[in-house]
C-alpha cells in the first residue's frame, strides 16, 4: 500500500475512534501502560516526549511525574486525539503539556537532543517504517538518554485479532498488515539494537483483557481501535456480520463476568549513546 495513503488511513481512522477508544479500551491497556510508566521512570523537571500519545493515557502520568517544573510534548498524527488531550489537559489545568499532531516516522517539528525520554505506548504497530521511529527517537534524545516502548506481542497470543482478517475480508485494503511484526519473537529490540540504541532491554507481558459485555467488546474491537475508519463506511448488513464473526471469535473467552480475552505486550527499553 502507498505509504501516503497508509498514512492517511491511520490519522482519519483514530480521528474516528477518539470517542470510543478510553471506554472500549483504559482498563485492557492499562498493565502495558503502568508497567511502562515503571519502566520509564520519569522523574521531576525532566523533558519527555511521548509518542502516539492518543487521548493522554500516559502522558498524563508521565506529566505529573515530571511536575511543573518538567515539560511534556504529546504527539499523535491524529487531529482528534490532540483536540481531546489539550481539551483534558485544560480542564484539569495541567500546563506542562504541549500537544502537536506529527508523523512519529519524521519528527520534523522536534529539534535535535532535547528530550530525557521518549516513550511510546502501542504506536509503533501502526508506523510503516518503525526503524525511522527510532532513528528519529535517537535523534531527539540527549546522550545517554532514555526511550521506553511498548508493542502488543505474538498475534497467536492475542485473543481478539481475528478482528483484522474479519475487517480485511469487507474492505478492499488490509487496514494494518504488519501490526503484530514488532511482538513477535525478537523483533523489537533487535531493530532498537539495528538503530543504535544501547542497553536494550526486553520484557513481556502476558495477561486477560477485561471487556464487561459484548457490547464493551465490540466497542473497543470496532469503533474504538485501528479499524474505526472501515467499520464506519460499513453499511447495517455489513455491520451486523462482522460483529456476529468478532463475537464468535471470542466467545471462548466468556465468562459470567464478561469477556477475558488473552493478550500479550512487549516493553522495551534501551539508552542513546553517550
Amino acid at each position: 500500500m502507498h505509504s501516503q495513503l497508509q498514512r492517511r488511513i491511520q490519522r482519519y481512522g483514530w480521528d474516528k475512534a477518539v470517542n470510543n477508544y478510553e471506554d472500549g479500551w483504559r482498563d485492557s491497556l492499562a498493565l502495558v501502560q503502568k508497567c511502562l510508566l515503571k519502566t520509564a521512570n520519569a522523574r521531576h523537571g525532566e523533558t519527555v516526549l511521548d509518542l502516539a500519545c492518543g487521548t493522554g493515557l500516559v502522558s498524563f502520568p508521565l506529566a505529573d511525574a515530571i511536575g511543573p517544573e518538567g515539560r511534556l510534548i504529546a504527539t499523535d498524527i491524529s487531529e482528534k486525539m490532540i483536540e481531546e488531550l489539550e481539551c483534558v489537559a485544560h480542564a484539569i489545568r495541567v500546563a506542562n503539556i504541549e500537544a502537536k499532531r506529527a508523523d512519529g516516522e519524521t519528527l520534523d517539528i522536534i529539534d535535535d537532543q532535547m528530550f530525557d525520554l521518549v516513550t511510546c505506548a502501542l504506536g509503533l504497530m501502526y508506523f510503516l517504517e518503525p526503524m525511522n521511529t527510532f532513528r528519529q527517537s535517537l535523534r531527539v534524545l540527549k546522550p545517554g538518554g532514555r526511550a521506553v516502548f511498548a508493542v502488543w506481542g505474538a498475534r497467536k497470543n492475542c485473543g481478539w485479532a481475528d478482528i483484522f482478517p474479519i475487517v480485511d475480508a469487507r474492505v478492499k485494503s488490509e487496514v494494518c498488515p504488519m501490526f503484530f511484526r514488532m511482538g513477535t519473537g525478537n523483533v523489537l529490540a533487535n531493530e532498537l539494537k539495528e538503530a543504535g540504541f544501547e542497553n536494550v532491554k526486553e520484557e513481556r507481558i502476558s495477561t486477560v483483557l477485561p471487556f464487561a459485555n459484548d457490547e464493551n467488546a465490540l466497542t473497543a474491537a470496532f469503533a474504538g481501535g485501528p479499524v474505526a475508519l472501515a467499520y464506519g463506511r460499513f453499511d447495517d448488513a455489513t455491520r451486523k456480520s462482522a460483529e456476529a464473526e468478532y463475537l464468535a471469535s471470542i466467545a471462548d473467552f466468556k465468562k459470567a463476568s464478561g469477556y477475558e480475552i488473552p493478550g500479550e505486550f512487549v516493553v522495551c527499553s534501551a539508552n542513546a549513546p553517550e
